[in-house]
């Protein structure tokens, strides 16, 4: 991926952007979800391999978790992965950049 720095903040090219198979998706009422679109109707949305982001840090909104993915540490709840999810009232879907570490992380 090709990058520069200005000022201290890191730019991404555009053209070396690559969509990865991951999607995030904001829903109105059951939070934030991570997964592989395989089915998309209007405000109905089915994932597989999915997984509810919890709570996180490193990432000011799902925009940029998309870019750089959260801070894995105590704090961050990434939940297990469940084979698949019909999501009902989304009302974003944001592709997860490749290469953007999402795996579970629940620590007990």
């Amino acid at each position: 991926m090709e990058t520069v720095e200005i000022n201290g903040q890191i730019y991404v090219k555009k053209s070396s952007i690559t969509q990865g198979p991951l999607s995030i998706i904001r829903t109105y009422s059951a939070g934030v979800h991570v997964g592989e679109v395989v089915g998309h109707d209007g405000t109905v949305v089915k994932l597989k391999n999915a997984r509810r982001l919890w709570r996180w840090r490193g990432a000011n909104t799902l925009n940029e978790i998309s870019l750089s993915g959260v801070n894995r540490n105590e704090y961050t709840r990434i939940s297990e992965i469940v084979s698949e999810i019909t999501l009902t009232e989304a009302i974003e879907i944001i592709p997860v950049l490749e290469g953007v570490d999402l795996e579970p992380i629940w620590n007990k």
